[in-house]
């Protein structure tokens, strides 16, 4: 069972990819976008706001992209979940009014979640690319392991 959002994931894929190929260019979002095989449209959004939480830096111009905003090992895997939740819109689902939800069922879902991004908080960009570069996943020997979403 997946416990983080496909928004979380693609988020997290984005982040490693451009932390691996934005040097010394930054990384342009239709690059990006044809690695992981969506449209440029669908992972633009998500990009800007990854970008408003200083997770990374757009780059103008015909050389531009993304690269990161920060140090690879000053970015963890819950700061992009976060970013990637922030923008997330639950907005169109109705909220359920009960007193169980308020007072039982939602303060234990938030000490859970609060728990789980404590431990995403320990793994950093950098702890994501060297396990990627060691088992092949940007190139040289094929890895078993697929970065699409």
């Amino acid at each position: 069972m997946q416990l983080l959002s496909r928004r979380s994931l693609l988020g997290l894929a984005a982040v490693v990819d451009i932390a691996h190929h934005s040097r010394p260019t930054p990384v342009a979002a239709k690059a990006l976008a044809s690695r992981h095989a969506l449209p440029p449209r669908h992972l633009e959004t998500l990009l800007q706001t990854l970008v408003r939480h200083n997770i990374l830096k757009g780059v103008r111009g015909p050389r531009g992209g993304y690269e990161l905003a920060r140090e690879r090992r000053r970015i963890t895997v819950g700061d992009i979940v976060r970013a990637a939740m922030s923008d997330a819109s639950s907005e169109d689902e109705p909220a359920p009014v009960s007193t169980l939800v308020d007072q039982i069922i939602a303060p234990a879902v938030n000490q859970a979640s609060q728990s789980f991004l404590a431990e995403l908080d320990q793994i950093t960009v950098e702890d994501l690319c060297r396990d990627a570069e060691r088992q092949h996943v940007f190139g040289g020997t094929p890895a078993n392991i697929d970065f699409a979403i």
